[in-house]
Formats: structure tokens, sequence, C-alpha cells
């Protein structure tokens, strides 16, 4: 359990409060950001700043070197939460410009992350399948068997996963009914004949013929849905037993690379069907569930495949291309 935040006490606690609540209005749950923010505010606390017109590039920067940060990405993100609730306060006439000039770091060593195929996938379902039953997690595998499939046949993210109820699986439709997503929006989010399959059999063998629909679709006790972070730790703990390769550069791989690999399979698909991406890709979009396109752009990793099929639908659109 996180513990609880400190109240804001310097001058900037009116606007950095009402700050917050105009990014949760709009959907943002900025719970990092907010962490941040309550960092400069304490630091401004500290200083005994008390009037806005203090508020100047000096002062800034002495915050962001009083908070080091190893890692780009890290400093990158504190800066420009800083420039964003600052660029607000100009906005709302609090101050009469942004204090915050540092410039972003540049960001080295990008993550690369691990794309599984299908025989990847295939041979996690199989290790989850072989899963041993443990006194305090009956059918855990076929719990884990089912968990696996959702995040790479649908590309869930595995909070989604786990806070699915039995009556949020629409057999009729053939849609699952995703709530309380990373953006508080709720989705449909349809599946076809073969995880339909797959799903019908779960819920029979997992709940019978008279499930509970407000039950959790994945659990072991009554107790509750299983945690998000218990299935990254059996899903790390399987990886071992899968023989994956990964090449030089790729990190090791996550659970969340399950859905990066649905998201780079359905782009090389409408590649191979001829279908133009462009014209697809806010499909994608509100499918994953993301708030806009280039949400989604962070998870198309450019691979040979797709290098390859870009390169064959470019020689049928311009024959003789490139030649000089």
């Amino acid at each position: 359990m996180s513990r609880p935040r400190a109240q804001l006490r310097s001058l900037l606690a009116g606007p950095i409060g009402a700050f917050l609540q105009y990014k949760i209005a709009l959907g943002c749950k900025y719970r990092t950001e907010a962490a941040a923010l309550h960092l400069l505010d304490a630091y401004i606390a500290d200083q005994c700043v008390v009037a806005l017109d203090q508020l100047d590039s000096r002062l800034i920067d002495a915050f962001l070197a009083s908070r080091p940060r190893e890692h780009a990405r890290s400093y990158n993100h504190l800066v420009g939460t800083t420039r964003r609730f600052f660029d607000w306060t100009v906005m709302q006439g609090m101050v009469t410009r942004n204090p915050v000039i540092a410039r972003p770091r540049r960001v080295t060593g990008q993550r690369i992350p691990y794309l599984f195929s299908l025989d990847d996938a295939k041979r996690l379902l199989e290790a989850a399948r072989g899963m041993r039953t443990r006194p305090k997690a009956p059918h855990r595998a076929l719990v884990y068997e089912m968990v696996f499939a959702l995040l790479y046949g649908l590309g869930l993210r595995v909070g989604e996963v786990t806070r699915l109820l039995v009556g949020d699986v629409d057999f009729e439709r053939a849609m699952l009914s995703v709530r309380d997503t990373k953006f508080y929006k709720s989705r449909l989010v349809p599946f076809g004949p073969r995880m339909g399959d797959r799903l019908a059999k779960y819920v029979n063998h997992r709940f019978g013929p008279h499930a509970d629909p407000e039950a959790p679709l994945f659990s072991f006790t009554k107790r509750g849905a299983v945690h998000e972070g218990t299935i990254s730790l059996t899903f790390h703990s399987l990886l071992p037993h899968l023989g994956l390769n990964v090449p030089a550069g790729v990190c090791a791989p996550r659970l969340h690379d399950l859905r990066h690999a649905f998201a780079v399979g359905t782009l090389l698909r409408w590649y191979r069907s001829g279908i133009d991406p462009n014209t697809r890709l806010i499909q994608l979009t509100t499918f994953l569930g993301h708030a806009d396109p280039a949400s989604t752009a962070v998870y198309l990793t450019i691979t040979e495949d797709l290098l390859r099929e870009a390169d064959r639908r470019f020689r049928v659109f311009a024959p003789g291309g490139g030649q000089s």
C-alpha cells in the first residue's frame, strides 16, 4: 500500500491543487506527475518563497538540480511536468511567464521490446497449462493460460484483465466489456470464434453453468481477483521454460510486451492483406483504448517483417523505383 502524500504547503498549493483537478477532469490519472509537483511544492516551501515574482528560472533550475535523475527519461519527465504546470499558470494569469528554461536531455539507449511470435505465445500458453495447482491457488493453470491468451490475443492491459467480471463476457455479441481503463473510459472489445470458444470453456470449467456475473473472471479464492503483480511474477517465472531467442540489443521480455506484439502483429497483417495502415490506425487506437493515435504509434516497433512488407508495397506502387 502506498503512503499518503503530504499536504501541499507552499504558495503554489492552491494552483497545484487546481491544476491536478483540471488534469483529472480530462481523464488523466496524473499520479506520477502529481508526485513531481508535490516535490516542487515542498522545495518552494523549504526555500521560504513568499511571492510569485520570486519564481524565476534560477529557482526552478535549483529545484531540478536538487532532484538528481540518473536517466534522461526521468529527468525529462520532471522538467516536462514542471513546464506544463507553469504553462497552465500563465494561461490562468497567475504568473506572467514560464520560469522553466531547462532543456530536455538526449535520450540514449532506446528500449527495444521483445516481440512475441505466435510460436512464442503458444509455448507460453503451454507452459501455463502445465503449472501445478497449489492449495491457495486452485485452477492456477487454467487461470493463467486464459489470462495470457487475452493479453496476447486481444492486446489488453494486465490491469484491464484483472478487473474483468464474469458478466463482462458477452458471448452472444462476442464482446468484452472493459471498464475503468487507463483514461477512466469503458470500451467494448470484440473477440473472434477461437477466443470465444476458449473463453466459454474457461468459464464453464472454472464456474460451472450458474456463474455469478459479479464474480471476478480471474481469481483463485473468494478474496478477489488475482493481482496484476502476481501475474507479472508468474510470467517471469515461466520465461526460462520458453526457450526464447532474444536478439542482441533487445531488452528482456516483459509482460507488457504481449500487448506490444498484438499491436505490431495487427499492423503486419494489414500490410500483408494490402490494407493501408494509415486508414486503420484510428481503429487500432480505439481497440487498444488509447487516447490518440500518437499513443498507439509508440507500440509500432519497426521489425524486419514490417520493413519487408513496406518494401514490397513500395515496389507494387512504384515499379522500378530506386533504380538508376
